[in-house]
C-alpha cells in the first residue's frame, strides 16, 4: 500500500500538492483502523477533515479531530497501538505519540521514510505527521449521523450532521484568539452552499457559553458575531495561510470581508 501512496505523490509535479496528498492518504488509513478497532460506536468525526471526506470540501487538511460521544469503551491507547499496527503492515515505518492530560486529548501518528521516497525531503529521517484531538467534553447538542465512506479504502464512520458541522466552524471562527485561513475558507464554502445549511443553534449556544461563559452571547445572532469578529482580523494573512492546502489555490482571493458579509445573515 505503501506504492500506492508514492504513486500519488509522484503523479503531480507540484511538491505541495504532492505532500497533501500524502498526508491525506495516510488519514485514510487511520480512519480505517479506527473503525476497525470499532472507535466510532462512542466518537464522532467532526472538523474539516469530516467536511472534506463526507462533503467533498475542496481543501486538504492537516489534523483528524474527533468528539467524543460517550465515554464508555473509550480506549485511545488501544485505538492508537492499532493504527501504528496496521500502518506497519501497510509497509510504513510509524510511530504515534498520546498525551491525555488536557480536555481535549492529543496524539501524534508520524510517518518517517515516506516524504523521502517521494523524492519531497532531502533527509531519509523527516516524518510526515498527522494530528489527532479527540475532545472529552464537546458542547452538548449535537447530533450525529453514520456513513460508509471510500477513499482508497473503505470504512464506517459516525460523524456529526453538516448542522452541527456548521456550528463547530462557527463558534471555531468566532472565538479562536488567532484567525486561522481553514475556518474562514470553510465557513465561505458552507454560506455558499445552496440550500442554505443553518447551524445547530442548540450547539453553538452551548459552544459559546462553554467558551465565553453563559449569557454572553446569543447564538441566534450569529451573522452578526462573525460580522464583528470578521471586521479585526487580516483577511489577506487568512487567505494566504490556507492557500497552499487548497485543490484550487486561486480560490484563496475569494477570502474577502465583502464576500463573506454578502453571504452572512442579518
Amino acid at each position: 500500500m505503501k506504492e500506492q501512496a508514492l504513486a500519488l505523490a509522484r503523479s503531480t509535479a507540484d511538491p505541495g500538492l504532492a505532500v497533501n496528498r500524502l498526508r491525506e492518504y495516510l488519514q485514510t488509513h487511520v480512519l480505517r483502523s479506527l473503525h476497525d478497532a470499532e472507535a466510532f460506536r462512542v466518537m464522532a468525526f467532526v472538523g474539516g477533515t469530516a467536511l472534506r471526506f463526507l462533503h467533498g470540501l475542496p481543501r486538504f487538511s492537516e489534523d483528524l479531530d474527533f468528539s467524543l460521544v460517550s465515554p464508555e469503551g473509550y480506549a485511545p491507547l488501544v485505538w492508537m497501538a492499532r493504527v501504528k499496527r496496521d500502518l506497519a503492515l501497510a509497509g510504513f515505518d510509524p510511530g504515534v505519540t498520546w498525551n491525555d492530560r488536557r480536555t481535549v486529548h492529543t496524539g501524534w501518528v508520524s510517518v518517517a521514510g515516506l516524504l523521502h521516497e517521494a523524492g519531497l525531503a532531502g533527509r531519509p529521517a523527516q516524518k510526515l505527521a498527522i494530528k489527532v484531538e479527540i475532545d472529552t467534553r464537546p458542547p452538548e447538542g449535537a447530533r450525529c449521523e453514520r456513513r460508509v465512506v471510500t477513499r482508497h479504502l473503505t470504512f464506517l464512520i459516525q460523524h456529526y450532521d453538516l448542522p452541527s458541522l456548521l456550528a463547530g466552524k462557527l463558534h471555531a471562527a468566532m472565538t479562536r484568539k488567532f484567525a486561522k485561513g481553514r475556518d474562514w475558507y470553510d465557513l465561505l464554502w458552507y454560506l455558499s452552499q445552496r440550500p442554505p445549511v443553518q447551524p445547530n443553534l442548540q450547539m453553538l449556544q452551548h459552544a459559546l457559553d462553554q467558551t465565553l461563559g453563559a449569557g454572553c452571547c446569543d447564538a441566534s445572532t450569529w451573522g452578526r458575531l462573525v460580522r464583528q469578529r470578521l471586521a479585526s482580523i487580516d483577511m489577506v494573512a487568512v487567505a494566504n495561510d490556507v492557500r497552499p492546502f487548497l485543490e484550487r489555490p486561486a480560490e484563496a482571493d475569494l477570502l474577502t470581508p465583502d464576500n463573506l458579509a454578502t453571504l452572512l445573515p442579518d
